[in-house]
């Protein structure tokens, strides 16, 4: 299968808080890149539906919405974000580069 991601990926463990239309919970953002994310959650969510995501950074909420790309029942879903601008791009392509350096040198 054809790998479809355009932007790299960064394996993490992050406090996350998210909520839809219909439910919401608490899980943890594991893989994350400027495009997307999946969250670790039990809940239920549906393709294509539209979730609010909260990402604890170490000195920051992200606050993102996304589209459910897929969802694996009691495990978690697949987000692509939907921003609002270039500047909430920005924003957290930055939070992304801070974290890769902080994990660079704890090394």
């Amino acid at each position: 299968m054809q790998e479809r991601r355009t932007a790299n990926r960064l394996r993490l463990n992050l406090n996350a808080r998210w909520e839809s239309l219909t439910s919401q919970g608490r899980g943890a953002v594991w893989d994350l890149s400027s495009t997307g994310c999946f969250v670790l959650a039990g809940g239920t969510v549906s393709r294509i539906e539209l979730i609010r995501l909260e990402i604890q950074f170490q000195q920051e909420i992200a606050d993102l919405w996304g589209e459910v790309i897929y969802a694996v029942p009691e495990i978690g879903f697949a987000l692509r974000f939907a921003f609002g601008g270039e500047d909430d791009r920005h924003t957290l392509q930055s939070l992304i580069d801070d974290r890769i350096e902080t994990n660079e040198r704890a090394e």
